[in-house]
């Protein structure tokens, strides 16, 4: 009987072991490759910005100004379009990024007064202004709308500026850039330097203090009105406060402002 043949096992050979120090260089490449990889597969998420267009890409002369017949429907319809439109007095221009509406029979709108000498001016036909003071100190513009004897207008709150910044600054009387410049209803007249002689005052002709066609935001946001505590509580929390979604040149409270 034949012994069967046994066959020497033979290992694998080994990786030849280098017989110096691998290069620094070499390494350090190959980590920085490494990291490159990485951080291209894994890219944080960055917060959508929405921007109002940049003052270089606007050319005011051409402009439209807007028609008489744009201003004269409900309010309650004319304060969202006038979020992105422009208004201009000699070399400042603001975009209007905040307003509130109000209406005929509305406990917080100054025509529940009736026609009188200070409020004759709401009662106007839609397209002048509506100019008062508020605690006798803050000059309020507002936005006349519908047809003339309704009694209603649109408060303008807020702004962004888009030209003359240094005349808004010296009018405000605050050497900044941030929206506390433009966050509020009394700063905009401020900053228009306009007082209640502008109050009747045709925005729709040339001349003077002109309200301009501009870009329709993408989004914008809802909520109540703010500082009208007094009114009946079925217009207080009426969601008649309209402003530009994505801009920080808005007044507070703005927690209370919420997709339509």
């Amino acid at each position: 009987m034949k012994r069967t043949q046994r066959f020497k096992r033979v290992s694998k050979p080994k990786k030849p072991i280098p017989e110096s120090e691998p290069d620094e260089d070499s390494a350090a490449n190959r980590s920085t490759q490494l990291l490159k990889s990485i951080s291209t597969r894994i890219k944080p998420k960055r917060p959508k910005i929405l921007s109002l267009p940049p003052p270089t890409s606007l050319t005011f002369d051409q402009l439209t100004i807007l028609p008489r017949e744009f201003f004269q429907i409900d309010a309650l319809d004319l304060a969202p379009r006038l979020l992105g439109k422009f208004l201009k007095r000699d070399n400042v221009v603001l975009q209007i990024t905040e307003v509130e509406a109000y209406r005929p029979n509305d406990s917080a709108c100054h025509g529940r007064f009736g026609i009188t000498a200070r409020t004759a001016p709401v009662f106007g036909p839609g397209g002048h202004a509506y100019v008062y003071l508020c605690y006798g100190l803050h000059t309020m513009l507002n936005v006349v709308a519908d047809k003339e004897g309704i009694g209603a207008a649109v408060l303008i709150r807020s702004c962004a500026p888009i030209s003359g910044m240094d005349t808004i600054q010296e009018r405000r009387g605050q050497k900044t850039e941030k929206p506390a410049l433009l966050n509020g209803p009394g700063k905009i007249g401020q900053a228009l330097g306009i007082s209640t002689e502008w109050s009747n005052h045709p925005l729709h002709s040339p001349g003077g203090l002109e309200l301009l066609d501009g870009p329709e935001p993408e989004k914008i946001l809802v909520g109540p009105r703010v500082g009208i505590d007094y009114a009946l509580p079925e217009h207080v929390s009426a969601p008649w406060r309209f402003a530009i979604a994505g801009t920080a040149w808005i007044s507070a409270p703005k927690n209370t402002l919420r997709p339509p």
